[in-house]
């Protein structure tokens, strides 16, 4: 369910009478076809609490350094280094300082040997934890190997709905594309767009991303043009020319045009802008809201829409993982996309080993839920405080930065926030409002 905020409802009023705002939102059709994790066996049920170990706590990384979602590696790499040096500073994990121990390139959908290699590589390190991977498909293609060795895997960024419960050793802080669908649906409506086109690639974000705009859009009264769930007019990942899919939309005669991609979105847009299209009626999603300032003419995508799950983080977190992002890789960071949820998956992994006494991933998996607020507790907002509330016996609920709500039985969470974009004139997103989801 999505509670529009007090912004978003006056933007609702000032959209066409005739189109509603979407209540609610619901796993796509498509996702219950394609994969329900409910009939599929976990691939972590023969993994036990064993006795707790006392090594050190150390989690691997696999995070998009090469490949078509590259620009969100750096915020994540930020995220976890700033926990990895707070958890430090107030003590470490069971009196023991706390690193990455092995970071690896997850890639991205087009060359999924990438991932599957990265995926040995952390299973022969034998961590308990690895933080990633940011794309979904990717996820999909590595979380039964990554799980059936008992390594728990935590994604900042895995949105697709089909990942929801699919095992009890993969955990996400990031909401599923239930959420996010259905606020970018509410806002294109509340826009007053009655009749909307997707320029969509084929991959399991983004068709399950479409799937649930798309019924948000028509829950609301609107109708999809183009591009919709079964007309088979996706493009493959990785196409770089799209006369031919941008002229297709643009005689469809849509109010807006929502695209769904990743890297292509640099082919997509010029294309959009040369045919005439109206840039201000663009709509984005997280896997392609981003800075474009060195990419496109000032302008081009002024007044253009997107949408990324999670809070606003605070100016004051943003400036010290820039600080730490300079420090250790000695480059600028331009992007915070996921920061913040990088941040909490860390966080939380770290306060599940504390509260637990061990740091194997066993230990860790069954205090995850309970240091997120799960069973409810004394609430905490940094590691440090966490720490002392455990130390004394407290059951605590951790909310960092990210925003997110405890885990759910499904290893979501519970609410999240979905942050709503404008593009200024120099092609950067602005955050404008945030639309609170719950999760179901």
């Amino acid at each position: 369910m999505i509670r529009s905020s007090t912004a978003l409802r006056a933007l609702a009023l000032a959209g066409a009478a005739s189109v509603l705002l979407a209540a609610c939102s619901t796993a796509s059709p498509s996702d219950d076809a394609s994969s329900s994790s409910s009939a599929k066996a976990d691939p972590a049920a023969k993994c036990e609490v064993g006795t707790p170990s006392t090594d050190p706590f150390a989690i691997g990384t696999m995070l998009p350094l090469t490949g078509t979602l590259a620009y969100l590696g750096p915020p994540a790499i930020a995220g976890a280094n700033q926990a990895i040096s707070d958890i430090n500073a107030a003590g470490g994990v069971l009196d023991q300082p706390a690193e990455i121990s092995t970071s690896t390139d997850s890639g991205d959908s087009n060359d999924m040997t990438v991932s599957s290699n990265a995926a040995t590589q952390l299973i022969d390190a034998e961590v308990p934890v690895v933080l990633g991977a940011e794309s979904s498909s990717v996820t999909l293609n590595v979380v039964d190997q990554l799980t059936s060795n008992c390594i728990i895997e935590i994604s900042p960024a895995n949105t697709a709905s089909s990942l929801s419960g699919y095992s009890s050793y993969y955990y996400r802080t990031a909401p599923p594309d239930s959420v996010q669908g259905s606020a970018l649906g509410q806002q294109i409506t509340a826009d007053g767009n009655a009749n909307v086109a997707f320029l969509v690639f084929n991959d399991t974000y983004g068709t399950g991303l479409r799937d649930s705009t798309q019924e948000s859009i028509e829950s609301s009264g609107g109708t999809v043009v183009y591009g919709g769930s079964g007309k088979g007019e996706e493009f493959p990942p990785g196409q770089t020319t799209f006369s031919s899919e941008v002229s297709a939309a643009i005689a469809a005669e849509p109010d807006a045009i929502v695209i769904l991609a990743f890297d292509e979105t640099k082919s997509i847009v010029p294309e959009l802008k040369s045919q005439g299209w109206d840039m201000s009626k663009v709509y984005m999603s997280d896997g392609n809201t981003a800075d474009y300032s060195a990419d496109f003419d000032p302008g081009t995508l002024e007044g253009a829409k997107g949408t990324i799950p999670g809070a606003d983080a605070s100016a004051d977190f943003k400036a010290k993982l820039a600080a730490g992002y300079q420090q250790s890789e000695g480059q600028t960071l331009a992007d915070y996309s996921y920061a913040a949820e990088s941040y909490d998956a860390v966080i939380l992994t770290a306060l599940a080993a504390q509260a637990g006494g061990g740091t194997d991933a066993g230990t860790i998996q069954a205090n995850m839920a309970a240091v997120s607020g799960a069973n409810g507790g004394t609430s905490c907002t940094t590691f440090a405080d966490c720490k002392t509330a455990l130390d004394a016996g407290d059951d605590i609920h951790y909310t960092g930065p990210s925003g997110i709500g405890p885990f759910n039985d499904n290893n979501d969470p519970s609410s999240a926030s979905i942050g709503v974009y404008t593009f200024d004139a120099d092609n950067k997103p602005v955050y404008q409002t945030g639309i609170e989801g719950q999760v179901e």
